[in-house]
């Protein structure tokens, strides 16, 4: 397949890019590094052995992008040289990760090479690149585009997924995905919806799934296809959006070879005017885990994404238990209202004052397991593990719940010199389902934080935060014993504070010093300090950042997609610049 791609490529670099003048290309780019040096510090629990004598970890890349006219191209060169600690160890090593050649001249556009892209939300099809994760599901073969009237936008694809540094050659076990996409924007396509206040758009996707199976013991189905539907309303300010997904039975390792269809919806209304907003979201999920590798159990190899719909929290404590969204089932609800009191008035101050308040809730899905006559768990296929499944009430609500976050936040600038925010959050986190920890008693913690800015002149100023959670642990039953083989549950358990002030000379340099203490850890020699220093240099699009201090063990997680990161300690660098 890289020999007829880098073919192709050539072919269309010779239909369109010497009809111009080489003067009129373009060429971007960027780099990124990360390293870290660690050291031991059993205060914390880094010893020798834990670390594997892994004394640095350095994560690198760099993207090149050319484009002349209607034709682009580019590559994007990785470096894992070891990987840092959290990051999965099959990404070591380097090389040429993704590259692209692209031609549109606005009716049709033709990609080949690796391509990042998404049908809708994304239910069925979203590949992307986060590299906070080290999570990279391109898809390396074909997209063509094709607008064959005002409105209409066609689309499809086809090609392999990346998995790590594995070859693409036909001996590889992962599936082939073939996809096709079209939307019709009607407020383009009819110019009379234009002077209305009526906004509408169709969509709809088909993906599929071919991989040969070589499974013994089960009866995989070697395509699986997946059917999406899609519809945007808007009047003046209202807008109503809806999304709804269906997939064949589709067993897998990670569904424990449930033969399920799957269904997923995302339904969500809105209303906003000058100084008031106010959006309320639904979701539910049901056996949407769609990978091109069937024994796939990790976050690798997704065709499809589920999104969030709950509120991201960026402050360090709240951050410590962000939702991971549960393929296999959920229900969600997310309710936001925005409001800025306004400005010169007794409440609203000189500058006015903004208030955020958020609900959101996710609860599991309502399961009727199928019991076979004479047994009392679900049925079994020839005895294996694999079930005939069960059933579902479509609007049935489970009686288990993952997670809720309440939180209510005030911004409001003082005067010229001074700026607040400060937030309250009541959470509620089912450890043992959000990261598989079975037995975890559930979190239910209240946190609260202020972060105050000064501004000292028009280039200086500092920051204060002050944060602190208090979390429900019963700590008389947590003893030293109980928590055996359960570390990593307990070392983030029990009251935390935490301070930070930055100070900040615009537009070049900043420096910071922090800390976390997990003071009402239930297990004293958990208690620990995770104090950190930084300073960074910025000139232009480059960034340097040094950091030196601990880390806390956690989930770092972007767009309800998470990863574990171990507690660590050392020295760090991060070097970022594009051009």
């Amino acid at each position: 397949m890289k020999r007829f791609l880098l073919s192709a490529a050539l072919f269309l670099c010779s239909t369109g890019l010497f009809a111009q003048s080489i003067n009129e290309s373009q060429v971007n780019g960027s780099f990124q590094i990360d390293g870290q040096y660690y050291k031991v510090d059993e205060a914390i629990g880094i010893t020798e052995e834990s670390i594997d004598g892994k004394k640095f970890g350095l994560n690198g890349f760099g993207k090149i992008n050319y484009s002349l006219g209607n034709f682009t191209a580019g590559l994007r060169y990785e470096a894992y040289l070891p990987q840092m600690s959290g990051f999965d160890t099959r990404l070591q090593g380097c090389g040429i990760a993704n590259y692209y050649a692209s031609y549109d001249n606005g009716t049709i556009s033709v990609t080949i090479g690796d391509i990042y892209d998404q049908f809708g939300n994304g239910f069925i099809f979203r590949t992307y690149e986060e590299w906070a994760l080290g999570f990279d599901n391109s898809l390396r073969g074909m997209r063509v585009i094709y607008r064959p009237a005002a409105g209409v936008t066609l689309k499809g694809v086809y090609g392999k997924q990346r998995f790590f540094w594995n070859s693409y050659g036909a001996t590889e076990k992962r599936g082939i995905v073939r996809g096709i996409d079209g939307e019709w924007d009607l407020n383009q396509s009819f110019n009379a919806m234009n002077d209305t206040k009526f906004r509408a758009s169709l969509g709809g996707s088909f993906v599929s799934k071919y991989q040969k199976n070589t499974n013994t013991t089960y009866n995989i189905p070697e395509n699986v296809g997946a059917f999406d539907g899609r519809i945007n309303l808007g009047y003046g300010r209202f807008a109503f959006t809806t999304e709804y997904a269906y997939k064949i039975n589709d067993p897998s390792a990670f569904n424990n070879y449930t033969y399920n269809e799957g269904q997923a919806i995302l339904s969500s209304l809105s209303y906003s005017q000058k100084g008031f907003g106010v959006i309320l979201q639904v979701k539910r999920v049901d056996n949407m885990s769609f990978k091109s590798d069937y024994q796939g159990v990790k976050n690798d190899l997704d065709i499809n994404f589920i999104p969030p719909i709950n509120y991201t929290h960026t402050h360090s404590l709240p951050a410590i238990y962000s939702y991971a969204t549960q393929p296999l089932g959920e229900m969600a609800m997310q309710l936001q209202v925005n409001y800025t009191i306004p400005k010169n008035t007794i409440i609203g101050g000189k500058y006015g004052t903004k208030l955020t308040l958020d609900f959101s809730q996710v609860n599991d899905i309502k399961r009727n397991y199928i019991i076979a006559e004479g047994q009392g768990q679900p049925t079994h296929i020839a005895g294996h593990n694999g079930t005939l499944g069960y059933t579902s009430p479509f609007f049935a609500v489970g009686d288990r719940k993952f997670f809720h976050d309440f939180n209510i936040e005030l911004e409001r600038r003082l005067n010229k010199k001074w700026k607040l925010i400060a937030q309250y959050i009541n959470l509620y986190y089912d450890m043992e389902t959000i990261e598989n920890h079975p037995g975890a008693e559930v979190v239910k913690a209240n946190i609260g934080f202020v972060d105050v800015s000064y501004r000292i002149t028009s280039k200086q100023s500092i920051r204060f935060e002050l944060q602190h959670l208090w979390d429900n642990i019963n700590k008389n039953n947590t003893t030293e014993a109980s928590t055996v083989g359960h570390e990593d549950v307990y070392k983030k358990r029990g009251n935390w504070a935490a301070a930070l002030v930055e100070y900040s000379i615009a537009p070049k340099w900043f420096v910071s010093v922090a800390d976390k203490y997990n003071y009402g850890n239930p297990i004293a020699d958990n208690r620990d300090h995770y104090y950190t220093a930084s300073v960074g240099y910025i000139k232009e699009s480059t960034r340097i950042t040094l950091t030196g201090g601990r880390q806390s063990e956690g989930m770092v997680c972007v767009g309800g997609v998470c990863r574990v990161v171990p507690a660590s300690s050392g020295v760090s660098i991060s070097i970022t610049t594009s051009f």
